[in-house]
C-alpha cells in the first residue's frame, strides 16, 4: 500500500491514527439484547391487541395494582376507599379471558378480605372505636362483587364472540360502513341523477333495508338497483341484510335480468333461517333511451311522476312471491319510460305502513310530499329528497325505510 513502509502492519480502524476505537464487545452485545427484547415486547403488544396472544402479562400486572390498592387504603383511606378495587376489576373484564379474570377475583376477594381484618383491628385498638369511620362496609363489598359479576359477563361474552372487546366494535363499525357503501349508486351519466337514504328501526346503526346498484350491459350503459326489504328489523335483520346485500351484489350484473331473483331465492332457500324471506323489487333502466322494467318479489310497486301529465302513476306488477318461500318461484315485471322531467319513487314498505291508515293512503302522501320536494329539473333539483322524504312522512315510524328517487332532466 502506497505510504506505508515495508514490513509494516497493516492499519485498520483500531490502529490507524485518529480513528474512534472499537466499540466495547460487551456493551455491543447489550445493545443486541435490548433491541432483541424491544423487538419481542413489540410483536407480544401488536399479538396481545389482535387477540391472539397469552393474555398472562396483563394478568400479573393488574395483580400487582391489587395489593398497591390495599396498601393505599391502609396508609391513606380517606383517598383510597376499598371500592377502588373496581379499577383492576373493570380493566379485566375488558382486558383478560374469563379464566384469568377469575384468578384476578379471587385476588381482589383476599384484599377486601385483609382490609376488613386490619380496618376492624385498628377500629378496636383506637380510644375513640365510634369515631373510627374507615373500614370495608356491606355496601362496598356489593359494589365490588356486582363489578366483578358483570365484569364476567363481558369476559364471557367476548370469548364468545371470539373477538376482544377494542376489535368488536371495530368490526361492528366496518360492517355498517360497508353495508353504506355496498348501498351506493354509481356514477349516473349527464342527466340521470339519483338520491338514496337509508333509516333504520329505533336510531340503531343497522337496517333490514338495503340497496345493491351497478352500472351493467355494454359500455355500462344499464342501471341495476335492488331494493329489497329483510325480514325483521334494526340489529335482527342488519346481519342478514349484510350477508344477502354482498350476494346480491355478485349476483346483479351476472345474470339477466330475468333470472335474478330467482336466483335470489333460491339463495335464501338454501340459508334456512328460521325467519328467512324478504321482499325485493329489481329495476332495470335503459340510461341511453330511459326504458326500465321492474320485477317485484311481493315488494311494494314503483311510483313515477309524469312532468307531461303534472301526475303520479303507481306502476302496478303481477306481485310475486316472498322470496325465500318455496323454490321454483315466478317473477313477472311491468315496463315503463322515464322521460325528461320524469321521477322514479322505490320504497320499502316503512314508507307506508302505519297503525290504523290504508297501504294506498300512506303512497298517496308519499307522492305527493315527493311532488313537493322533487318540483324540477337539474343537477340541483331533488338533492337530498330522500332523507327530507323520510323525515316528512315517516320520522315517527319504528320500522327500517328506505327511499330512492332516480330522475331525468
Amino acid at each position: 500500500m502506497a505510504g506505508r513502509p515495508p514490513g509494516a502492519p497493516p492499519q485498520t480502524t483500531a490502529t490507524r491514527p485518529g480513528a474512534a476505537p472499537a466499540s466495547d464487545p460487551v456493551t455491543a452485545r447489550l445493545r443486541r439484547r435490548l433491541r432483541r427484547v424491544r423487538r419481542r415486547l413489540r410483536t407480544a403488544g401488536v399479538d396481545y391487541f389482535r387477540g391472539g396472544a397469552a393474555d398472562w402479562p396483563v394478568l400479573c400486572a393488574l395483580a400487582l395494582l391489587v395489593p398497591l390498592l390495599i396498601l393505599l387504603n391502609i396508609w391513606i383511606p380517606a383517598w383510597a376507599p376499598p371500592t377502588a378495587l373496581v379499577l383492576p376489576i373493570l380493566a379485566g373484564a375488558l382486558l383478560l379471558r374469563p379464566g384469568s379474570l377469575v384468578v384476578l377475583y379471587a385476588l381482589a376477594a383476599l384484599g377486601l378480605s385483609a382490609e376488613s381484618v386490619i380496618h376492624t383491628g385498628e377500629r378496636v385498638a383506637s380510644l375513640n372505636p365510634e369515631a373510627y369511620v374507615y373500614g370495608v362496609t356491606p355496601g362496598a363489598a356489593l359494589v365490588v362483587g356486582a363489578a366483578g359479576v358483570g365484569g364476567l359477563l363481558l369476559a364471557q361474552f367476548r370469548a364468545r364472540v371470539g373477538v376482544p372487546w377494542w376489535g368488536g366494535s371495530t368490526m361492528l363499525f366496518d360492517l355498517r360502513e360497508r353495508l353504506r357503501v355496498q348501498s351506493r349508486v354509481p356514477r349516473l351519466p349527464d342527466g340521470w341523477h339519483a338520491d338514496m337514504a337509508l333509516r333504520p328501526a329505533g336510531g340503531q346503526s343497522f337496517s333490514g333495508d338495503f340497496v345493491v346498484a351497478a352500472r351493467t350491459g355494454p359500455g355500462q350503459r344499464v342501471l341495476e338497483v335492488v331494493l329489497a326489504d329483510v325480514s325483521g328489523k334494526g340489529m335482527d335483520a342488519g346481519s342478514r341484510a349484510l350477508l344477502l346485500s354482498g350476494a346480491f351484489g355478485g349476483l346483479v350484473g351476472s345474470l339477466p335480468a330475468h333470472d335474478f331473483l330467482p336466483a335470489a331465492n333460491g339463495y335464501l332457500l338454501r340459508q334456512s333461517w328460521d325467519e328467512g324471506f324478504a321482499t325485493a323489487v329489481h329495476l332495470v333502466l335503459d340510461l341511453d333511451s330511459g326504458e326500465y322494467e321492474l320485477l317485484s318479489a311481493g315488494h311494494l310497486p314503483g311510483m313515477q311522476r309524469l312532468a307531461g301529465a303534472g301526475r303520479w302513476e303507481v306502476k302496478e306488477t303481477t306481485e310475486g312471491p316472498l322470496l325465500g318461500i318455496y323454490d321454483g318461484a315466478k317473477f313477472e315485471g311491468v315496463r315503463g319510460r322515464l322521460n325528461r322531467g320524469d321521477v322514479l319513487l322505490l320504497c320499502t314498505d316503512g314508507m307506508v305502513e302505519a297503525p290504523g291508515r290504508d297501504l294506498t293512503e300512506g303512497m298517496d302522501r308519499l307522492m305527493g310530499e315527493a311532488d313537493r320536494l322533487v318540483p324540477g329539473s337539474g343537477p340541483g333539483a331533488g338533492a337530498g329528497a330522500a332523507a327530507a322524504l323520510i323525515e316528512t312522512v315517516a320520522r315517527d315510524i319504528n320500522d327500517d325505510r328506505a327511499v330512492l328517487l332516480l330522475w331525468r332532466d
